[in-house]
């Protein structure tokens, strides 16, 4: 499905990390790196946010708020960061039990932006989910449990490229049989950039489902930034987004998720006050590296109650992400720096107009 081209040899491998951001980036970044296209890929100097119609230099940027569905203080997490915050966005986890509760809050607010988590990985110790599509039909993601793998490695190692199409279309398909149109799609754990055939497969159903797909092929300051990597050239970077755009649908300049790494200084009380300031002053520094350009930042809003440490031992680190959104500093900041907050749905609108 991508265009002939000359790809350079690599092989994929998964970098182990404890931290999930970190992960994700390793992955995203690999899989990028990986295309060394000849003749292919996006030339011009316009950035995908001028291409999409917003003013020359802009910096505009999706608030995004992963894990909806996880959990019903995933849930409260995402709509009090949507609803009484800036976050813009969400993503919903479709093999998760509290899906039907956050689903029914999308009927009575239909305008909430939100997208799924495409989900093949079940992280956590002692609450667990399986595929969609069912055990007999992907027994590749399914681990001796009869749950999905823990670890990316694990998916990459058990399941086929067939059975993770197979349950992505479960996943998308679920959604619509419930009368929740995805804005767009993500991946959850970036386990869909930990194989170029994941990854194809998820570009793949994203074009025939004609939903737009987390895919960061512009300038990538961030990203490289965060991989502290080398630049690869603009040829490999962004031929996927070539791809997308020329298929109907947006593009990302950039994508910020280091967020979920973030850990108070040594010697600084773990106080939700405490955690509020830090997460506060990070993303701002954050903001203060934008580019313009559509930049996707990606956080875990949560509103964790006494059962929530039960789950994960992440929850105040995510409570504070949920605190720094309805901060009215933060607000303020982006105002101040004419920082264009937007949505997916915007961006699928903005690239329906121009077709």
């Amino acid at each position: 499905m991508f265009p002939d081209a000359e790809y350079r040899t690599w092989g994929i491998k998964i970098i182990k990390s404890t931290n999930m951001g970190a992960k994700t980036f390793r992955l995203l970044f690999v899989f990028i790196s990986g295309f060394a296209i000849a003749g292919h890929g996006q030339t011009d100097s316009l950035t995908y946010a001028e291409k999409l119609g917003f003013p020359k230099g802009a910096k505009v940027i999706i608030l995004h708020v992963d894990d909806a569905g996880m959990s019903f203080d995933s849930n409260q997490g995402a709509i009090g960061a949507i609803q009484g915050g800036i976050a813009s966005s969400v993503s919903v986890m479709m093999p998760c039990p509290w899906v039907p509760g956050f689903v029914h809050f999308l009927q009575q607010h239909p305008s909430t932006d939100a997208g799924l988590h495409l989900t093949l990985t079940s992280e956590w110790r002692d609450y667990r989910w399986g595929p969609l599509s069912g055990k007999s039909k992907v027994p590749g993601l399914v681990d001796p449990e009869g749950d999905m793998w823990s670890d990316v490695e694990d998916v990459v190692k058990h399941a086929s490229p067939d059975e993770v199409e197979t349950e992505l279309r479960a996943q998308i398909d679920r959604a619509l049989q419930m009368g929740f149109h995805p804005t767009h799609i993500d991946s959850h754990m970036g386990t869909l950039f930990a194989s170029m055939a994941f990854a194809q497969r998820y570009i793949k159903v994203g074009m025939e489902y004609n939903i737009p797909v987390m895919f960061p092929c512009g300038h990538n300051t961030l990203i490289r930034a965060q991989m502290k990597a080398s630049t690869p050239s603009a040829e490999m970077t962004r031929m996927v987004g070539q791809m997308l755009w020329n298929a109907g649908l947006p593009v990302l300049d950039d994508l910020h998720n280091t967020s979920y790494d973030w850990q108070l200084p040594k010697g600084m009380a773990p106080s939700s006050e405490n955690w509020k300031k830090f997460k506060i002053k990070q993303y701002i520094e954050t903001f203060g590296l934008l580019k313009p350009g559509i930049t996707m930042v990606i956080m875990h809003c949560t509103a964790p109650s006494n059962i929530f440490k039960y789950i994960s031992d992440s929850g105040p680190s995510r409570e504070a992400d949920l605190l720094a959104m309805q901060s009215p500093e933060l607000k303020q900041y982006l105002a101040k720096e004419g920082v264009i907050i937007t949505t997916w749905r915007e961006l699928k609108q903005r690239r329906d107009k121009l077709k």
